[in-house]
């Protein structure tokens, strides 16, 4: 097994598996985030990757309308549970970026 020379090894990993995926795809910007969105509703991830993808979605001008119809369209498919589950961390997603937000905005006054 080789040996990590990074102090993040796994968000090194991570990031190196989401490049590849992205050069893999064929999707445009918009809609590779909006499906790696609905992949996090479907697998019920946690609140972190969330944040992650609702912020890259952000820069790509993605708007939390969008955000809901995907999660509308594939309702009939993961079910109502994973859908208020979804809901629930894209909130304390959001939660903790605004807390990130207040933090930053603290450090520089």
């Amino acid at each position: 097994m080789a040996e990590s020379t990074s102090e993040t090894p796994v968000l090194d990993l991570l990031a190196s598996m989401t490049a590849d995926s992205i050069e893999a795809s064929s999707l445009d910007a918009e809609t590779l985030v909006l499906v790696r969105i609905a992949a996090l509703a479907a697998v019920d991830a946690p609140s972190v990757s969330y944040l992650l993808n609702l912020g890259a979605a952000s820069e790509l001008g993605i708007d939390p309308e969008q955000v809901r119809g995907v999660l509308a369209a594939i309702a009939p498919i993961v079910g109502t549970a994973r859908i208020a589950s979804a809901t629930g961390k894209i909130v304390d997603a959001l939660d903790v970026a605004l807390e990130v937000a207040e933090i930053d905005e603290q450090d520089q006054q």
